[in-house]
C-alpha cells in the first residue's frame, strides 16, 4: 500500500512544530495531527480550491500560538496540558491523486483506522465539509457516538450533482452510520443548500438544531446542557459556523 498521508507542504513547518511522524504503523502519541485537504468535489472547479490550502494555511497560522506551552492561558484557566505528559505530532496529510479523486476518501479513513489503532486521539484539518465522512466510518468500532456540528449549514441533502459524500450531506451520511446516535446542529442560520425536506429529514432522525439566534437567546451553558454528559464525542467545526467577521469567505 502506499503511504497514506505524506509530510506537510511546507516540510518544516507542523502544526504549533510538533514532531513529525510519517509512518503511521510505528505511531506513538496521545494526539495526531493529520491534514485531509481534499473533499468530493461537485464540479471541477472545486478539485482545487481555497480549502485544499487550509491545512497548510492552518499550520502557518498556528506558528502565531504561544509554543510555551507551560504558560497560563486564560482562555481555559490553566496551562495547556495541565501540567500533564501529553505527546502530540504532526503526521502530515492526506494525498490527493488527479486520476482517482475521491481515492483520497479511502486513504482518510484507513489513516484514521491507524491513529485510532495507536490509541492517539486524530485532530483533522480539512479541507471542506466532506472530510468527516470518511472519518466518520473508521470510527464504526467506536459507538455509540454523540456527533455535535458547528456549522451554518445543516450538511443533509442526500446528493448534490449525484455525488453523496460532498459537503453538502457531511450529517446526512452520519445518520446512517450506526454508531451514530445523538446529532446537535449547533449555529445554522440563513439559507445554505438544505430545502424543507432536508430540514424534515433531520428533525425525523431527532437531531437536536439549534440556530444562531436560539443560541444567542438560550447562551452556552443552557446549550451545553442538552448534550448528554460522558460516552464518545466526535466535534466537526465547518468555518462558517464561526462569526462571519472572523471568517467572511468560506465555501463548503
Amino acid at each position: 500500500m502506499s503511504k497514506l498521508t505524506t509530510a506537510p507542504r511546507d516540510v518544516f513547518q507542523t502544526f504549533m512544530n510538533f514532531p513529525l511522524v510519517e509512518d503511521l504503523d510505528t505511531l506513538k502519541a496521545d494526539v495526531a495531527i493529520i491534514g485531509m485537504p481534499y473533499g468530493d468535489p461537485y464540479t471541477i472547479d472545486e478539485l482545487i480550491n481555497d480549502q485544499t490550502n487550509a491545512p497548510t494555511a492552518v499550520r502557518r497560522a498556528s506558528q502565531r500560538i504561544s509554543q510555551a506551552l507551560d504558560r497560563y492561558d486564560f482562555d481555559i484557566g490553566g496551562p495547556v496540558f495541565d501540567g500533564k505528559d501529553i505527546k502530540v505530532v504532526d503526521v502530515g496529510d492526506v494525498p490527493g491523486a488527479a486520476a482517482d479523486h475521491v481515492g483520497h476518501y479511502g486513504r482518510a479513513e484507513a489513516a484514521i483506522r491507524k491513529i485510532r489503532a495507536a490509541g492517539a486521539l486524530p485532530i483533522t484539518i480539512g479541507g471542506d465539509h466532506g472530510i468527516p465522512i470518511p472519518i466518520f466510518r473508521a470510527l464504526d468500532g467506536e459507538g455509540p457516538i454523540t456527533l455535535v456540528q458547528l456549522d451554518a449549514h445543516l450538511d443533509w441533502r442526500d446528493n448534490v450533482n449525484g455525488v453523496k459524500e460532498g459537503y453538502s450531506s457531511t450529517i446526512r451520511r452520519a445518520s446512517e452510520m450506526a454508531h451514530i446516535k445523538d446529532i446537535f446542529q449547533v449555529g445554522v442560520r440563513g439559507q445554505g443548500s438544505a430545502r424543507t425536506e432536508e430540514v424534515e429529514a433531520a428533525r425525523a432522525y431527532g437531531a437536536n438544531i439549534i440556530t444562531t439566534n436560539e443560541w444567542q437567546d438560550i447562551g452556552t451553558a443552557a446549550l451545553l446542557k442538552r448534550i448528554p454528559d460522558g460516552g464518545r464525542y466526535y466535534l466537526t467545526i465547518d468555518a462558517d459556523g464561526l462569526d462571519p467577521a472572523v471568517m467572511p469567505a468560506v465555501e463548503g
